[in-house]
């Protein structure tokens, strides 16, 4: 069975993911900044499935966090036969009140460090001719998000970069899937401070899990891209039927008012 390097292993889905592997019998490379959280998953797993696991504790949002990454990977003599791209995290609030840093930290591990794992890691695939990548995207990905600016639009980089790569990579047998879950029960609502997004309130909020099975079957199926749930399909169908006059400020409604402050 193929060895799969996740990041953002820790909790969430990058957690389901993990286990979803393992009890498939394939090894893992877990990625994350909290090294307990990780040492605790390693012996759960390599116990129960009897895998080899590799944990590597490193935070993302760093520059060059990913040449490490890979560097490390290579030191010891690791292949990653898939690679899943979930770590991510977002902001809630208007540009004008958010905080720059936060929002930095937010591009550089939901984009650059994506693109840059991609980037070391695709070069050994095309020469394998063999390799899946799954990049976790977002619903967001499919139209301008007021009160989340930077997060919208860092996910429409993660679907559109990854919808190039599928045509590019496909002739090489290396496939790329750009996934799109809707709110999912990971820790993402607190980490952003949603808790007054209506969004929230109004839709049902799926546990993990299943989320990720289904995320774990588009990669494996070659999938350019994967929308879990009906509710998040209609999602994307209205963000390509109505026009952005109607899209925008609806979107900014669902997600919760808020005033420069």
């Amino acid at each position: 069975m193929p060895t799969a390097l996740i990041t953002g292993a820790s909790s969430g889905l990058g957690l389901e993911f993990a286990k979803i592997h393992a009890a498939n019998g394939g090894d893992l490379i877990l990625v994350a900044r909290s090294g307990n959280k990780l040492e605790q998953l390693k012996q759960e797993l390599t116990a129960k499935h009897n895998i080899q696991v590799t944990i590597v504790v490193k935070d993302l949002s760093v520059t060059d966090a990913a040449q490490q990454v890979y560097d490390e990977v290579k030191s010891k003599q690791l292949k990653v036969d898939y690679l899943i791209n979930n770590a991510g995290f977002g902001d809630f609030g208007l540009f004008a009140n958010t905080n720059w840093d936060k929002e930095h930290q937010m591009m550089q591990l939901n984009m650059t460090a994506l693109a840059h794992l991609t980037k070391l890691f695709v070069k050994d695939m095309v020469a394998a001719r063999s390799g899946k990548i799954l990049n976790i995207a977002s619903t967001a990905s499919f139209q301008p998000g007021p009160t989340m600016a930077i997060y919208y639009a860092t996910k429409a980089f993660v679907y559109y970069f990854s919808s190039a790569l599928y045509n590019e990579l496909k002739p090489y047998g290396v496939s790329v899937t750009s996934f799109h879950p809707g709110p999912t029960k990971t820790g993402f609502q607190d980490a952003a401070d949603m808790h007054s997004s209506r969004l929230l309130k109004l839709m049902p909020v799926p546990d993990a899990l299943p989320v990720a099975k289904k995320g774990y079957a588009a990669m494996m199926k070659g999938k350019r891209t994967a929308i879990p749930g009906l509710i998040n399909n209609v999602f994307q169908m209205s963000s390509k039927l109505m026009p952005w006059w109607f899209i925008i400020p609806t979107t900014r409604f669902l997600q919760g008012s808020e005033e420069v402050k």
